[in-house]
């Protein structure tokens, strides 16, 4: 029986050591992955940010970028596209993220 975690669920979990400075709690809880597709050994990751404005993109771009680069094997890809819809709010941050945050 293969017991093999789907590399969507291992890149997502990866993720989550993303933090987003600004706010300091992860891209996963804080609402900003939208997406992971896995197609061979290419992923496409569909992610937004807290505002269309956010100084923090480029760098948390290249972040994710690398982390998922690390669960694909070595001839792997990853295109990160920024989506805007829906446009984030606090109501996509999880009810994991709302307790870290104190809320």
């Amino acid at each position: 029986m293969n017991t093999a975690i789907p590399i969507d669920e291992t890149i997502e979990t990866a993720l989550r050591d993303v933090i987003d400075p600004e706010v300091g709690l992860n891209v996963v809880d804080l609402g900003l992955i939208y997406g992971i597709e896995v197609t061979g050994n290419n992923a496409r990751i569909d992610m937004t940010m807290t505002t269309p404005s956010c100084p923090m993109t480029d760098y948390l771009v290249d972040c994710v970028t690398d982390t998922a680069l690390r669960q694909l094997p070595e001839d792997g890809a990853v295109d990160v596209r920024l989506v805007w819809d829906p446009l984030w709010s606090p109501d996509m941050i999880s009810p994991e993220g709302k307790n870290l945050l104190g809320w």
